[in-house]
């Protein structure tokens, strides 16, 4: 797909510098795609063959998928039962443990590091990024939504010099010069049509709908779509508020 040829591209391109490629992750289902993006991607000789470090939670949502193998799509189930062959499995990935030293694992180039959070919120993926940023054979490339204010969004945005926290609690000054991607189409989300068509489908059609989960101007159209099309009454709460359903 265009999505997926996208992707790869960016990292061929990071990689044939001998540059580190940094992709914050969504643990659940999105980290698994990526990989298996990755993996046919290593297969068909669309990239490199480098190792590619997976450090995390991914872990532990990837072994659930291995465990219910026979309910994932029958393309893999054929790689799996037919071929003898496990793409999660593959010798192209390095899991790492929690407490690695990450200075080690950047010495290996190139490479590519998938890490959560997905938003750079946090996580090992924040601890990379402090690591790579400054250095501009590197590239990170985002592959979910990044939030309003999140460091994800300011790179996004192009902002080249960022404050990020360190251990010790203060924050420090990070000069950007490494490239910044993102990579259209892997969302998770169903689009404003989508939903729309969702409440169309309904047997019986709700009450209320309340909207959350978005960026204020999005669920503010939405809101008046809804209202407009389904004379349903709908509700937008604010950050932190309590919604008592009876």
């Amino acid at each position: 797909t265009e999505a997926t040829n996208q992707l790869l591209n960016y990292i061929k391109i990071t990689l044939e510098k001998n540059g580190i490629v940094l992709m914050p992750m969504l643990a659940v289902g999105r980290a698994q795609e990526i990989l298996l993006t990755i993996f046919e991607g290593m297969e068909s000789g669309q990239i490199p063959k480098v190792p590619v470090f997976v450090e995390g939670m991914i872990h532990e949502t990837t072994a659930i998928h291995m465990s219910f193998l026979e309910e994932l799509s029958q393309e893999i189930k054929e790689k799996v039962f037919k071929e003898g062959i496990n793409p999660f499995t593959s010798e192209y990935f390095h899991l790492l443990k929690d407490n690695i030293d990450k200075s080690e694992i950047i010495e290996v180039r190139p490479s590519i590091i998938i890490a959560t959070s997905g938003m750079l919120t946090g996580g090992p993926a924040l601890e990379y990024f402090k690591l790579l940023a400054e250095d501009e054979r590197n590239s990170i490339i985002f592959t979910s939504y990044q939030v309003q204010n999140t460091l994800g969004r300011k790179l996004q945005e192009n902002v080249r010099e960022v404050h990020v926290p360190t251990e010790k609690g203060t924050m420090e000054l990070i000069k950007v010069k490494l490239q910044v991607y993102s990579a259209e189409g892997f969302s998770g989300h169903s689009d404003r049509s989508q939903l729309l068509n969702y409440i169309r489908s309904l047997p019986t059609r709700p009450k209320q709908v309340i909207l959350c989960h978005g960026e204020p101007s999005k669920l503010l159209s939405l809101s008046q779509a809804i209202r407009k099309e389904f004379h349903i009454f709908t509700y937008i709460p604010e950050i932190g508020e309590t919604i008592k359903l009876t």
